[in-house]
């Protein structure tokens, strides 16, 4: 393993432990925050989803957020949205991410949220999702999916946004 594969891997595995402080530390060192370790994977793919701070610092340093899987396309913003988390998702969002981008089965980050009844996660993406009815391979649009899957709070904040909508 060349010292560049064995800094990205020490970089990502701080990401995936979530600490902060170490993942701070080596990018300030200079560690390549679009380094691929030695699965072929970037720090911000493999960090700890839960970890708002770990995601900030990559993207501060200039993180690709959209860089995808390259087996199923997924993005980050599709594992913490299938994961449910919100406060991750607000910082992808903040650094622009793009939440549009659907995977191989055609789902976007918003699909997978509602699917899996993450209400939070469905909150912050409506907004930016620019097709929220947009349709996946299947035919389904991610009401369809909270629908199909009893996701009741799910589909509460749809409706909610639905009514802020038609109100103004």
């Amino acid at each position: 393993m060349d010292d560049q594969t064995a800094a990205a891997d020490d970089l990502s595995s701080a990401s995936a432990r979530g600490d902060a402080a170490e993942v701070e530390r080596m990018l300030r060192g200079g560690a390549d925050v679009n380094g691929r370790n030695r699965f072929g994977r970037t720090p911000i793919q493999v960090m700890k989803l839960g970890c708002p701070a770990v995601a900030e610092l990559l993207l501060l340093r200039g993180a690709d957020a959209d860089v995808r899987d390259p087996v199923a396309g997924l993005t980050v913003a599709h594992d913490a949205a299938r994961d449910g988390h919100a406060d991750t998702l607000r910082v992808l969002v903040g650094h622009k991410a793009d939440v549009n981008v659907a995977d191989v089965h055609g789902n976007l980050p918003l699909h997978l949220a509602a699917q899996e009844g993450h209400a939070r996660a469905v909150r912050v993406l409506l907004g930016p999702t620019a097709a929220p009815g947009a349709r996946n391979k299947r035919g389904h649009t991610p009401r369809d999916l909270a629908e199909m899957n009893g996701r009741d709070e799910v589909l509460r904040v749809m409706d909610g946004v639905r009514e802020d909508v038609a109100g103004n």
